[in-house]
């Protein structure tokens, strides 16, 4: 049996939002969102590390080519948010509250089952700024 070993893609994109509950008042928003509530939008720039686990290919010596990793990231999520307003302009956001949490979920339903077999989506870690993160292993 060949050793275990995750392997992480970081890839970066740039998008705008608004946390927001469209049922409650304005007052509310802002009671609870503060800042992130402002009408006019506000923005990140995002840092995702995308980590898969697999066996290392005795052949190759990867769990996974990295460019692959890239590439399948870059197709099912990057292009859609990159420069992107996560409240209006993202199909599969569509009704969702895009906080850094709901975000980072709906991120793991694009990229989970679009890997190839050999390489499980183990853990994923969205950064929102330097200093505030999440992180998702698909529970």
């Amino acid at each position: 049996m060949m050793p275990r070993v995750s392997v992480t893609r970081r890839v970066h994109f740039s998008a705008a939002h608004r946390l927001y509950r469209p049922d409650w008042s304005d007052e509310r928003n802002q009671e609870v969102f503060g800042a992130c509530s402002n009408p006019h939008w506000h923005g990140h720039n995002y840092e995702l590390d995308v980590t898969v686990e697999g066996e290392v290919d005795p052949e190759t010596g990867y769990v996974m080519d990295l460019k692959e990793l890239k590439v399948a990231v870059e197709d099912r999520v990057v292009s859609d948010l990159d420069h992107r307003n996560l409240n209006r302009e993202v199909e599969w956001l569509e009704g969702v509250n895009p906080t850094t949490e709901n975000l980072v979920v709906a991120i793991w339903g694009r990229i989970a089952g679009h890997l190839p077999e050999r390489a499980r989506l183990v853990r994923l870690t969205l950064w929102e700024t330097p200093r505030n993160y999440v992180e998702y292993e698909g529970r």
